[in-house]
């Protein structure tokens, strides 16, 4: 894949993120359904190292683009990761006080709306990919479970899960 064409996919799903997961749908989309270039285990592989490092959520992306592009698809997956960020310093410049108005509210509570549902309808998929058996089952509940009713950082959540899962295969 072109690296230009990579680096432009991965800025349009940064873009469109609020927390850098929100992101996960588009790129599903765009390099599992549409390219086939990555598949929903490579995908899943992806979050989780992108979670299991500091930084932003989104930092996924970086793994992304190693997969696909191997270090220049990473180097293009960094630069989609903090290009909204600049982004964000001329909107803000535009913007300035004119988000405390309720149209803009409606508008930002909207698309926090919108976005928890396609991280839901995409959810799916991957969970349907990475589920086999009950034990998979048991291990998606308790930590859905955990991350809903307590705070939790989802790094220990992962870790659990891949230490009982290690455990499991023994």
């Amino acid at each position: 894949m072109n690296i230009v064409v990579l680096y432009l996919l991965l800025v349009k799903a940064t873009l469109t993120t609020f927390t850098g997961g929100t992101s996960l749908p588009i790129v599903r989309r765009d390099f599992v359904v549409e390219r086939q270039l990555l598949t929903d285990r490579q995908l899943s592989t992806a979050v989780a190292i992108g979670r299991m490092g500091p930084g932003p959520n989104g930092f996924y992306i970086v793994t992304v683009g190693h997969y696909i592009a191997g270090t220049p698809g990473a180097v293009a997956g960094y630069l989609a990761t903090i290009t909204p960020a600049f982004l964000a310093i001329v909107l803000l410049r535009v913007l300035h006080g004119r988000t405390e108005q309720p149209r803009w509210q409606g508008a930002i509570r909207g698309l926090t709306a919108a976005a928890a549902g396609l991280m839901l309808a995409n959810a799916i998929p991957i969970a349907a990919d990475a589920i086999h058996n009950l034990f998979g089952i048991l291990v998606a509940a308790g930590a859905l479970a955990v991350l809903v009713s307590k705070k939790i950082d989802s790094l220990w959540v992962i870790g659990a899960a891949a230490a009982a899962g290690m455990i499991y295969s023994r």
